[in-house]
């Protein structure tokens, strides 16, 4: 792979994906090959930061409409997402690869908490940053952590991995005649009401200028192939 075009993001991975053939919990070939390829695209010399959501262990919003309150349930995600980090944070330690688990909450004894210092004295030091915890207030998504997080700490991009590679009109595999975009604008993103990220993430990147680029991350080395600026994927920017 040629230069990098990025040397710091963050990556926004699905907690669905690290499921893997499970309806829920972690499969752990899953978690395995997620981290051989951030570990692949940190030896290209890139910066990583990376947001995972819950949803393989808990989903807020489900559990809001049976009854809980829509804090308290978005409360119980956002440790979820700790649980993924912390899954993943091992995974990539397993392969010699050193990571740091950063909290929006303050919990010393399983994690330091998250602050831009933090963060990018971390990725200084080469470690791959795994940030938990959501932004640690109810009714924001973990999209909108990834964009917020990076604006935080300085990265050119988020990497969104989804099981499609790219953005398209309609969901492709209900609509053969669903249109792929390569490219399109924060606010054509916000006006299409595409769902591939929620509108308060494209909203705040519009804000804050940052890039999203929405990828499959099902392909190995899909992350290292964005990253060389030769993989497949729709580029949100402007």
């Amino acid at each position: 792979m040629g230069e990098p075009v990025y040397r710091r993001v963050v990556v926004k991975l699905s907690g669905e994906y690290l499921a893997g053939p499970q309806p829920f919990g972690i499969d752990q070939a899953t978690i395995g090959t997620v981290a051989d390829d951030l570990i692949a695209a940190r030896a290209m010399g890139v910066e990583l930061a990376v947001v995972i959501g819950g949803g393989n262990i808990f989903r807020g919003v489900e559990v809001s409409a049976r009854g809980v309150s829509r804090p308290t349930g978005d409360t119980m995600g956002m440790l979820a997402t700790l649980m993924n980090c912390l899954a993943l944070e091992a995974a990539l330690e397993r392969r010699g690869q050193a990571a740091q688990v950063l909290s929006a909450f303050v919990m010393p004894e399983i994690c330091e908490l998250f602050t831009r210092a933090a963060a990018t004295r971390s990725l200084a030091e080469g470690k791959i940053v795994l940030l938990g915890g959501g932004t640690g207030n109810p009714f924001f998504t973990t999209d909108t952590t990834a964009v917020l997080r990076a604006g935080e700490i300085g990265a050119e991009a988020v990497l969104k991995a989804t099981n499609v590679d790219g953005v398209y009109s309609a969901d492709p595999k209900l609509d053969p005649k669903a249109k792929r975009f390569d490219r399109l604008t924060h606010s054509q993103a916000l006006e299409g009401g595409y769902k591939v990220m929620d509108a308060t993430a494209f909203a705040l990147a519009r804000e804050t200028a940052v890039p999203i680029i929405v990828f499959s991350i099902a392909e190995k080395g899909a992350i290292g192939a964005i990253l060389s600026g030769v993989g497949r994927g729709t580029i949100v920017a402007g």
